[in-house]
């Protein structure tokens, strides 16, 4: 068994230190009538830091688990039945055809932007026509994270690159109520990806990069792509545990057979580049695209000004149907897939370096 390394993270916070980063949250003179209270809810915070209080309510994993008598979060259990079930239901054959659509920009008019993302009305478009094909639509807008209360997709903590067990399907990292990292929008994008037959990505390129709204939602789906469906297994992290058990890991692609398309729009470079990685991660995945017409990177306005970009949108007519066209193919691919007409032809291969 390979040595579990130690000694990278820090020491915890003072006393002083926590009050300090605590107060942050409630900075401004409206504060100043409850700082009895706040002081109070503070203590309460300070313990269960010092405790690393992460799961303060917790359920016996039950039948089925490795160990049944585990301590299961509460929140991590309902992920995941929520999860089981949506897959019993995107596997029922009397279900319609369902497609999740993921607006990637960073961009809304509800905060500094000030105006919508073009992406956003890709997005709109598209939903418009499979709604009237009689598809049914999930819309993600991954912008919320910049005009929403509190919302958060929080950080993958690399948890597979010390044993893929360690990394739970659903994720168990959040929320971490010790570390006030609480409020992940994750489960709830989990739900739509594992309810979906088809995924279409719809993404601007940020300096020859996806947006990082949209990089924060592929990290965290790592635990789509071999995660461990149970914590118990691993006594929650314990990492010993979980490099003992990759010893025979099968990696399990808990997403695999859906049908993807890929939307990248730019003004300079980094077009080409950014769909690349996408349709290169949605094949990694198990995700089957819906053909060359499904895999679109298109410049709008190259080159020209920023704040003239809608109205050049307004004209390229050829780039929305285009966008359309994505939109049909990835129809037809769910529909000739769950109809068996369209399988992976590598389906049956065994893989000589499972990852």
């Amino acid at each position: 068994m390979t040595t579990v390394r130690k000694g990278q993270a820090p020491a915890k916070l003072n006393r002083d230190e926590f009050r300090l980063v605590f107060s942050r949250n409630f900075f401004g003179p409206a504060y100043e009538a409850v700082g009895k209270e706040l002081a109070a809810v503070e203590e309460v915070a300070w313990q269960s830091y010092v405790d690393s209080e992460k799961s303060p309510v917790t359920v016996k994993a039950g039948p089925g688990f490795a160990d049944p008598d585990y301590d299961l979060s509460v929140e991590w259990k309902e992920a995941s039945d929520k999860l089981k079930a949506a897959e019993a239901r995107q596997k029922d054959p009397a279900t319609r055809n369902r497609i999740l659509l993921i607006n990637g920009s960073a961009r809304n008019d509800g905060s500094c932007p000030g105006e919508i993302s073009k992406t956003w009305r890709l997005v709109k478009m598209c939903e418009e026509l499979l709604t009237q094909e009689g598809i049914d639509t999930d819309v993600l807008d991954l912008s919320r994270l910049i005009s929403d209360y509190d919302r958060h997709i929080h950080p993958c903590k690399g948890c597979v690159s010390t044993a893929m067990p360690l990394c739970h399907w659903p994720c168990s990292c959040y929320p971490n109520h010790s570390l006030h990292q609480n409020n992940d929008w994750m489960n709830e994008i989990y739900e739509k990806w594992v309810s979906a037959h088809g995924v279409i990505l719809f993404t601007p390129t940020y300096w020859y990069q996806s947006p990082s709204v949209l990089k924060l939602m592929i990290d965290r789906l790592v635990c789509a792509d071999g995660g461990n469906p149970d914590p118990s297994s691993t006594h929650g992290k314990e990492a010993e545990e979980a490099k003992a058990l990759e010893q025979d890991w099968d990696y399990p692609k808990h997403l695999a057979g859906r049908a993807y398309g890929v939307v990248v729009h730019g003004d300079v470079a980094g077009i080409e580049s950014t769909r690349r990685s996408l349709s290169d991660w949605l094949d990694w995945m198990g995700l089957i695209d819906a053909g060359p017409t499904a895999l679109l990177d298109r410049y709008v306005g190259y080159y020209e000004s920023y704040a003239d970009s809608h109205e050049t949108l307004d004209k390229d007519t050829a780039f929305q149907e285009e966008v359309k066209n994505v939109a049909r193919s990835v129809s037809a691919a769910v529909a000739a897939i769950r109809s068996g007409k369209l399988l992976q032809p590598d389906r049956k291969l065994t893989n000589p370096r499972p990852k």
